[in-house]
């Protein structure tokens, strides 16, 4: 039994709202619930187009708060996407040997 440690795999599960969930996802949710419940009171969903418009806020949030292996929900891989795309791409080397002999000796 020495150094050996039991950590469980879904640590972090255990801090999530139903181990899925975090505050700010279920927000996010309940309001896009919430916009689509007033639409649905005052528009008179008269064609698909019209319906298909009104319940978009609750699909595109469902959509962004749905769970996806190995990140946390599509909201957290839309982000992590968008700093890959817009942050330098080129990555400067800087271990031990950084200079390679162009420096002062």
């Amino acid at each position: 039994m020495y150094n050996q440690y039991l950590i469980p795999a879904n640590t972090k599960r255990g801090k999530l709202i139903l181990g899925w969930f975090r505050p700010f996802d279920l927000a996010l949710f309940g309001s896009g619930i919430l916009v689509t419940l007033v639409l649905l009171a005052f528009l008179p969903l008269g064609s698909t187009l019209l319906t298909i418009l009104v319940l978009s806020p609750a699909l595109i949030t469902a959509f962004l708060v749905m769970p996806v292996p190995n990140y946390h929900n599509m909201l957290n891989v839309i982000v992590e996407l968008y700093q890959f795309l817009t942050n330098r791409q080129t990555y400067r080397w800087k271990g031990w040997c950084w200079k390679d002999g162009k420096g002062k000796k």
